[in-house]
């Protein structure tokens, strides 16, 4: 008898539950039109979860730019790897993480992250000249050429790649044993 009682409160309770949207979606955060905050003002104009411009790595991606600037790259790595872990999705975390990868040497990661990176990114002047400059690091020019170029052909008037380039051209002349 209470089991009967209960589980028609419940129905009843949850019959509340039940939206007007024809669609079948069921949105939390965005208030109805005409519907009044707690403080009796309405809610238009104010910014709902889908509005926000702020992530979780925002913060851990900002520090670890200042890391690597710093040429800090194993704090820049560390920070850069905690931004992928809070936003899987960021593909400037993934360059972030190859590049200092890269610095310190540890090209087995970078490969990984730049093939992450390039599935989020695309095939982006940014991310050729990276790879490019991973190359060179490695000294395999004649990749790292190949992917210069393409960054070139994507961007021509880019510096950084002009730049890298004349990087390339001037350690195929002096090679040093």
């Amino acid at each position: 008898m209470r089991l009967a009682a209960a589980a028609s409160v419940l129905v009843v309770v949850l019959s509340g539950c039940q939206t007007a949207d024809t669609t079948g979606v069921v949105r939390t955060n965005e208030p109805a039109k005409g519907e009044f905050t707690a403080f009796g003002d309405a809610f238009d104009g104010l910014k709902t979860v889908s509005d926000v411009e702020y992530y979780a790595s925002d913060q851990a991606v900002a520090e670890a730019k200042n890391q690597f600037r710093a040429e800090n790259y194993g704090n820049a790595g560390a920070l850069f790897y905690k931004a992928t872990q809070l936003a899987p999705n960021d593909g400037g975390a993934w360059m972030g993480l190859a590049a200092c990868s890269d610095r310190i040497r540890r090209f087995d990661l970078s490969d990984r992250a730049y093939a992450r990176a390039f599935k989020l990114v695309g095939a982006t002047p940014e991310y050729y000249n990276n790879v490019g400059y991973s190359y060179l690091l490695r000294g395999k020019l004649q990749d790292a050429r190949s992917n210069f170029l393409k960054a070139y052909e994507l961007a021509p008037n880019d510096p950084t790649v002009a730049n890298n380039l004349q990087l390339l051209s001037s350690s195929v002349q002096n090679v040093e044993r």
